[in-house]
């Protein structure tokens, strides 16, 4: 298992000194895959570094997409409210429409009435008028 406490960095790999024994390992050999972890471990930094930066490039453009989609989701909402609010404004103004049309006519009805009746009685004054 990893110690997670213990931090190595391609540069420490690069200066630990192994110290020289007698019949040890060879310090050619050593130096050389020393060099080689040192690479390798640069090589993952650069990819992990890389890895992050993608993550925080991911994240924030998750936080616009959901910053985007909130906005969309309440101007759909508003547009729903204004149509309902519209529709009900339209249906009252129709209402008041077909109210002051009935009461237009029937007021003009009222006064052919009243016309037909004028009328009636002029006629009838009319032949009471030849008959004396």
């Amino acid at each position: 298992m990893i110690d997670e406490a213990f931090h190595l960095t391609p540069l420490d790999v690069r200066r630990y000194d192994f110290g020289r024994a007698l019949r040890g390992y060879s310090p050619a050999r050593v130096d050389q895959f020393r060099d080689q972890v040192a690479e390798e471990m640069e090589r993952l930094t650069r990819i992990n570094q890389d890895l992050d930066a993608k993550a925080r490039s991911f994240h924030e453009q998750l936080r616009h997409f959901r910053e985007k989609d909130k906005a969309m989701n309440e101007a759909l909402v508003s547009a729903q409210q204004l149509r309902g609010e519209l529709k009900e404004q339209a249906e009252r103004e129709a209402q008041l429409v077909i109210r002051e049309a009935e009461q237009e006519a029937e007021k003009m009805r009222e006064q052919a009435r009243a016309e037909i009746r004028r009328m009636e009685e002029e006629l009838d004054s009319l032949d009471r008028s030849r008959r004396t």
